[in-house]
């Protein structure tokens, strides 16, 4: 129950306020000059409105641009169909589990139609794919087996991936057509025991040999998908590196290619 005092300060507060009649007037005429100056509002393009009104506005969520050419939209149809038929009629997912691995002739009929260079260019032996064809054709590999993705995904999306956009003439002309052709499978080494998404924590170390030849590189890493059957790894380590403007040394993260022929390379 209000106190006298508060139900006092109501009343005068209200005594500012306009007469019902006037209210009354007031809307009244808020009303009529709503209805001469407003119009029929314009039909909204909101996805999320038109969701309440049992409509979709597909448009403005599936845009679609067209990215590929006529030639490069022609050369993916003719690669879909055979792809989705592998793995249709060749690939069982069901065998490559119990077996835990991606059968043998799951294997050679993928390298037969260059599924580990899809992006590689033709000049060293891959198909030369862009990033939207490519999505693609992963798409069909990933609705019939996931595991078969991600050997490929992890291989070149990944595993050898610097040296596809950042490695030197010769590193590319070296390492591109034995990865492209499946020759030799890929890995991508950055997870340790003690670092996952912190990248930069990580505690494998490589340190220039005297001769400034070469690095050793020290340490460990986990869960690396192909990490048992890789040849070429790109390796991630702390490095020590001096600002050639302060003078100051600093450890900084790079990435190193390792090849299992190199030795001391093991994996459980």
């Amino acid at each position: 129950m209000l106190r006298p005092r508060a139900i006092f300060s109501l009343v005068q507060t209200l005594k500012g306020f306009p007469t019902a009649e006037g209210c009354v007037r007031t809307s009244s005429a808020l009303c009529n000059r709503r209805n001469y100056s407003s119009q029929a509002p314009a039909a909204s393009k909101s996805f999320g409105m038109n969701l309440f009104r049992g409509k979709v506005q597909a448009e403005e969520v599936f845009p679609f641009p067209e990215v590929l050419t006529s030639e490069q939209e022609q050369n993916l149809q003719m690669l879909i169909d055979p792809v989705a038929k592998f793995f249709e009629e060749v690939n069982d997912p069901a065998k490559n589990d119990a077996i835990e691995s991606v059968e043998d002739g799951t294997m050679q009929g993928l390298k037969e139609m260059g599924a580990f260079g899809l992006q590689v260019p033709q000049e060293y032996g891959g198909i030369g794919l862009s990033n939207t064809q490519y999505a693609r054709l992963v798409e069909i590999v990933g609705s019939h087996d996931l595991g078969v993705g991600i050997m490929l995904g992890a291989h070149q999306s990944i595993g050898f991936k610097g040296i596809l956009l950042f490695g030197s003439k010769e590193q590319k002309a070296k390492y591109l057509p034995i990865v492209a052709s499946g020759e030799k499978i890929a890995a991508f080494c950055l997870t340790e025991p003690s670092s996952g998404s912190d990248a930069s924590s990580i505690r494998s170390r490589a340190v220039l040999s005297k001769d400034g030849k070469h690095y050793v590189l020290n340490g460990s890493k986990i869960w690396i998908s192909n990490g048992g059957i890789a040849d070429i790894f790109t390796v991630f380590a702390q490095t020590q590196v001096t600002d050639a403007k302060t003078g100051t040394t600093k450890d900084k993260v790079t990435a190193f290619i390792v090849e299992r022929g190199f030795g001391g390379v093991s994996s459980t």
